[in-house]
Parts: C-alpha cells; sequence; structure tokens
C-alpha cells in the first residue's frame, strides 16, 4: 500500500504566501481589520479582505523578484483589475455589507520594500 504524499509547493507559490502574510501582518500594524483571506469563488480570489476604520478594504497582494519583466503594481493590469471588482461583487452578494468599499494594493519587491497604494482603482 502506498502512500498519497502531496507534493511540494512550487518555490513561487510559497513566496507568495510569504508576501501575503507579509502584507498581512503590516496592514494589522496599521490598524486594520482581518475579515477574510483568500476569498475563492468562480470569478477569482481576493487575496485579503480588511476593515480600516468602517470602510471594507479589498487588498491585491503583488510580489516580484525583480522589476525585470515590470514592477508590482504594473503587473495588476485592467483585466486583473476587471477580475477583483467582479469577485468582490460576488462576495458581496454572499454578504450583508452596509459600509464604503476601497480597493488597495500591496507590493513587495525582491529586496523586502513594501509599498502600500490605497485607493489603487
Amino acid at each position: 500500500m502506498t502512500l498519497n504524499t502531496p507534493k511540494p509547493k512550487a518555490a513561487h507559490l510559497i513566496q507568495g504566501e510569504l508576501a501575503e502574510e507579509q502584507a498581512h501582518n503590516f496592514l494589522i500594524e496599521q490598524g486594520l481589520k482581518p475579515v477574510c483571506r483568500n476569498y475563492r469563488c468562480k470569478l477569482g480570489e481576493l487575496d485579503l479582505i480588511m476593515l480600516d476604520q468602517n470602510a471594507l478594504v479589498i487588498i491585491e497582494v503583488r510580489y516580484r523578484k525583480s522589476d525585470r519583466y515590470g514592477s508590482a503594481t504594473e503587473s495588476i493590469t485592467r483585466t486583473k483589475q476587471s477580475r477583483i471588482i467582479a469577485t468582490t461583487q460576488w462576495y458581496l452578494s454572499t454578504q450583508k455589507v452596509d459600509r464604503p468599499l476601497r480597493f488597495d494594493v500591496i507590493a513587495i519587491s525582491g529586496n523586502g520594500k513594501l509599498e502600500w497604494i490605497q485607493n489603487a482603482f
């Protein structure tokens, strides 16, 4: 009998999880309150959902080891923004939320620099 051992995660997935954890901890230090992490539906995924005072904040976390193929912020294309908005609409249709909504981006570069862009789109 053989055991089904899970495959090890790819390095880029591990790095993505570490970047998300770094962003999550940073935002908590800034006073935001966690609501949900990695919300998934058929339309896409929302990395972090948090409360900033009365606002519900949808946070996209982007990590880039280098700027060789564009920065972390440049990787959030109009298509990606549309997917995040559609996923947010799906999320809101399943929740009772009556508060202002904001879309933020946390961009993390390979050298560890973290940039928080509020009201990114």
